[in-house]
């Protein structure tokens, strides 16, 4: 990012950037739970489910991407240590049901995983505020990830019922 780009960002960028590592961190832990889940589900209804999950998963995948490039951005660089990413994490594990057909326990755990990941983006959201006038590309991408994390939300509550 270059000079006037940094100029313009009004917030503590260290204090950003760790609260972006660890959304970035919960996004790859919430891409290898929902994929797992995928591969593995089994039983009545669970080539639909696992065709949700693992759309929702490339979704989660995409949102590491965009906190990758925008910790790059900041002047940061992402966690790149598997074992720092669970360490760091906000929502660091899915805790499914053993049984694989239990599709139901799955969906709510699912839920419970979505709605870790709207409490983080929603405090950032809040710490960039009032009207993002602290860090407009940062407000952004946030913005667009909550709003999809939202949906995730609602697509698993949807399965459920």
């Amino acid at each position: 990012m270059g000079k006037k780009g940094r100029e313009i960002v009004k917030v503590n960028i260290a204090d950003l950037l760790k609260d972006l590592n660890k959304a970035y961190a919960d996004e790859w832990i919430a891409y290898f739970y929902y994929k797992w889940a995928a591969d593995v589900a089994a039983g009545m209804g669970s080539k639909n489910f696992a065709s949700e999950v693992d759309r929702i998963a490339e979704e989660e995948e995409e949102h590491a991407e965009e906190l990758s490039e925008r910790i790059m951005e900041l002047g940061g660089e992402p966690e790149r240590d598997w074992e720092d990413i669970q360490k760091i994490a906000n929502c660091p594990k899915v805790k499914f049901p053993k049984d694989v057909t239990d599709l139901k326990g799955m969906l709510k755990e699912l839920v419970e995983a979505e709605g870790c990941a709207i409490d983080v983006y929603t405090k950032i959201v809040q710490k960039l505020s009032p009207c993002y006038q602290k860090d407009l590309k940062t407000f952004s991408v946030i913005t667009h990830i909550l709003e999809e994390e939202v949906a995730h939300e609602e697509a698993f509550e949807n399965l459920l019922q």
